[in-house]
């Protein structure tokens, strides 16, 4: 499964893409817990053609809010070194077992894709805007990985809302995580989850 050849810049291209196999992902899509996810993962290629799959987002003035961060291969150990140290510093009433879980968390996932929303703040596109697309950009890729055949969840965690966490991961002083996307595959299938019901959630508004 591959990509098509990127447009070129000024190409014209289909307002519509009719597609029952997309109506269908949607309407089906289930994220994967992570307990569930396993080899294999996404190779080089694959996450390469996943990135580009999560750039190509509305972005308003085209300013690109957002980067990658990808953990895969021995990366993957060493960031659940690091988060181990921290958690366990931060709490040190905690077990051994919960340390390792932290430790295992990115270690156990074939690859994992951050995405960092990175707005620029003196621009005169609000940053709620820019967050949203790093958003948009995360669903980009959780769909795009089920269209390829993997499982994939978007979770944050504590890790996103720790200062010392996203200093490790490279984060600036006006950077936060959008999302991290785990990618993989599923050991069994997820179930589906209770969902709310569109209508009871929607207003036509009448003025």
């Amino acid at each position: 499964m591959s990509l098509p050849p990127r447009p070129k810049l000024g190409d014209s291209l289909p307002a519509a893409n009719p597609s029952q196999e997309t109506l269908d992902l949607l309407a089906l899509r289930r994220s994967t817990p992570n307990a569930l996810i396993t080899e294999p993962g996404p190779d080089g290629a694959q996450i390469q053609d996943l990135l580009v799959i999560g750039a190509r987002i509305s972005d308003h003035r085209r300013i690109v809010p957002f980067r990658f961060v990808v953990l895969a291969g021995a990366a993957r150990a060493d960031f659940g070194e690091k988060l181990a140290a921290i958690f366990a510093e931060q709490n040190p009433q905690a077990d051994e077992a919960a340390i390792e879980n932290e430790r295992q968390r990115f270690a156990r996932i074939p690859v994992t894709i951050a995405v960092i929303s990175a707005p620029d703040k003196n621009h005169k596109t609000p940053l709620w805007e820019q967050h949203l697309t790093a958003g948009a950009v995360c669903q980009n890729i959780l769909i795009a990985a089920n269209a390829m055949g993997f499982a994939a969840q978007w979770i944050s965690e504590w890790i996103a809302y720790d200062d010392a966490a996203m200093k490790c991961l490279g984060l600036g002083a006006e950077e936060k995580l959008a999302g991290f996307i785990l990618l993989g595959s599923a050991k069994e299938p997820p179930k589906e989850r209770p969902r709310i019901e569109a209508q009871e959630i929607t207003q036509y508004w009448r003025g």
